[in-house]
């Protein structure tokens, strides 16, 4: 299993326009992600908006990203960038 921990950068944390920002490049990365908050460790699937929404996850605390796909660093580096700076948009490298 490949993973990444990460602060999360957006400082209304995961909600609304977070959220979608995320989850579409979430499925965009071509392999299955989970993400969960490193307090409580519960897994959902990335590429679900009503999971994302549902972790509650606030600025400034640490979520978990991981996968099963060997060989998937490349789109969990990305997918962390994402969260941590808390972009407002798709980058086009995602």
């Amino acid at each position: 299993m490949v993973e990444r921990r990460v602060t999360v950068g957006w400082a209304e944390g995961l909600h609304a326009r977070p959220a979608s920002i995320f989850v579409r490049a979430a499925m965009a990365a071509g392999v299955p992600v989970k993400i969960a908050k490193a307090a409580d460790g519960t897994p959902v699937n990335a590429a679900s908006m009503l999971a994302v929404l549902g972790l509650g996850a606030q600025g400034g605390e640490e979520i978990v990203l991981s996968t099963e796909t060997e060989g998937a660093d490349a789109a969990l580096d990305r997918l962390a960038k994402l969260v941590s700076e808390g972009l407002e948009e798709l980058p086009e490298t995602v």
